[in-house]
């Protein structure tokens, strides 16, 4: 890298690169360990949420 920050042309070809990279993965399954992740968290916020109404 040399530090210098892109210019126009190289700054579209980044964000259409960028887009079409998530446009892809847009249709994409979430992994299962990350499901169960978000399980997980939900449950912890929900077991949190009793005590704070308080």
């Amino acid at each position: 890298m040399t530090g210098k920050p892109p210019n126009a042309r190289t700054a579209q070809q980044i964000d259409e690169n960028l887009r079409r990279v998530f446009r892809e993965k847009e249709g994409e399954d979430i992994p299962d360990r990350f499901t169960d992740l978000l399980n997980q968290l939900r449950q912890q916020d929900s077991s949190g949420d009793e005590g704070a109404s308080e």
